[in-house]
């Protein structure tokens, strides 16, 4: 029950991100591919990672990385930022291009949790909450998100 539960709102959650990206290749507006639209999702879910913390965390080669990085970067979705700390370092930045991009997404996670709090006590909401927290960092270590 609760694994079914939860598959079907992740589901959800990709299959409308899917209906709105297919929207826009209708619209011409897409340019990114399917591997390039989960290179970005990865880049943005590490905040800022160099080429080589992408490349380990995709499991991928660094030249491999490094041209999908630079495909990106053409396409005006990422940037590389040089680390104010280590000027030889450059993280990867995604550009408003891609938040633009991105907000197909994230603008309906907002859209049900504004329906999540509109339907459940502020109580309940909270611990929803709590036991989200508890499920994203203690319960999935295998994914270390900084």
């Amino acid at each position: 029950m609760l694994e079914e539960s939860f598959d079907r709102i992740y589901t959800k959650f990709k299959l409308h991100f899917y209906q709105a990206v297919f929207s826009r290749f209708q619209t011409r507006e897409a340019s990114l591919t399917a591997v390039e639209t989960f290179c970005m999702e990865i880049i943005r879910a590490l905040d800022e990672p160099t080429v080589n913390e992408f490349a380990s965390f995709a499991n991928i080669s660094s030249p491999n990385a490094a041209y999908k990085v630079n495909s990106l970067i053409r396409k005006g979705y990422v940037e590389k930022v040089q680390s104010p700390s280590d000027r030889r370092e450059y993280h990867l930045r995604p550009t408003q291009k891609f938040h633009d991009y991105y907000n197909l997404s994230s603008a309906y996670v907002q859209e049900v949790m504004n329906r999540v709090r509109e339907r459940f006590t502020p109580e309940e909401v909270a611990q929803m909450d709590r036991v989200l927290r508890i499920v994203g960092q203690e319960l999935m270590p295998e994914v270390d998100l900084r």
